[in-house]
């Protein structure tokens, strides 16, 4: 469904350009969920922003492709992927409080986004709104419907913000980190959702979050991301099973688990590379325990198989 090829996005700022997206490639097969992990500042939001074509004024697509059903969505004339935004690429974003207009009721919006991509009288929509309102899990949608964003809680405005993505059907979902700003309790609730409502449509989904312990019931592929720069790619059993990558081996080692009895929190040492300062080997290779003289002069290739593969020269050999 989609197709991600050497994607390249850099900022201007007032010390120069600083590269934030360095070449990243990935396939999203028809109905599976690829789930793209990493800390902050790592670049999922700006490539989940860079797949509509939604960056800041800032920000530049230097290179690379962005493929939907043959379509290049970085050479499509703005009128053109506007046709596609909502309704057959859709998006979730980060902070549902701050992604509803405060001074228009939810039904409204909602009506707003199926007349906005479909020919139907005002009232069909209406009656649809109501209707989706309904599917995401809002009691008593008739009344909720005329009612405005402030008197929803977070996970409520988060519903509405997946009845919005979801109101005409489309082929792909890209979420971006949907739960951060939502409690442990929610957070499930919205993911189960989410993952019920796919399973449902049999829509593609991207799936981006920091925290690489929600993906296990929600991902089929997972992508970590680091520095800009895809670290590791394979099925999320795969990357639980066996990572390759120290990075990936990290991230899972600092899980919290009621089966360790470390009297600490383990957590990777050092700091995720600043933006504008590159490094020409691997990004992640100040702060590897493991690294070798070439980690920090080369940047490796991805090694292994298709199905699974790490960017790190100590597989090499195995390679």
């Amino acid at each position: 469904m989609l197709d991600v090829q050497d994607l390249r996005v850099s900022f201007s700022t007032e010390e120069g350009t600083v590269q934030v997206l360095k070449g990243l490639s990935y396939s999203l097969p028809k109905g599976k969920v690829l789930a793209v992990v990493g800390e902050s500042g790592s670049g999922k939001t700006v490539h989940a922003l860079s797949l509509l074509r939604l960056l800041p004024p800032t920000a530049n697509i230097e290179g690379g492709r962005v493929l939907f059903e043959g379509q290049d969505l970085v050479a499509l004339s703005e009128k053109q992927l506007c046709k596609l935004r909502g309704a057959r690429i859709s998006m979730i974003f980060q902070d549902p409080m701050s992604s509803l207009n405060p001074v228009l009721t939810v039904g409204e919006q909602l009506q707003e986004t199926i007349l906005a991509h479909r020919k139907i009288s005002k009232l069909r929509a209406k009656a649809l709104a109501v209707r989706l309102l309904k599917k995401v899990g809002i009691s008593d949608a008739a009344r909720r419907y005329g009612q405005y964003p402030f008197q929803f809680s977070g996970g409520m405005c988060q519903r509405v913000m997946i009845a919005m993505a979801l109101a005409l059907k489309p082929q792909v979902l890209i979420a971006d980190e949907p739960t951060t700003a939502l409690d442990v309790t929610i957070q499930a609730q919205i993911l189960r959702l989410i993952k019920d409502l796919q399973q449902q449509t049999g829509m593609s989904a991207v799936f981006i979050t920091h925290n690489l312990a929600l993906v296990a019931d929600v991902a089929d592929e997972v992508l970590v991301l680091y520095g800009g720069l895809c670290m590791e790619k394979a099925s999320v059993q795969a990357i639980f099973k066996n990572p390759l990558h120290p990075y990936t081996q990290g991230l899972l080692n600092s899980l919290v688990s009621i089966n360790k009895k470390e009297d600490f929190l383990p957590a990777i040492a050092g700091h995720p590379p600043i933006p504008g300062k590159e490094c020409p080997g691997c990004p992640f290779a100040p702060r590897c325990s493991r690294a070798l003289k070439k980690c920090f002069q080369d940047r490796p290739p991805l090694f292994g198989k298709k199905g699974h593969q790490a960017a790190c020269w100590l597989l090499e050999e195995k390679a």
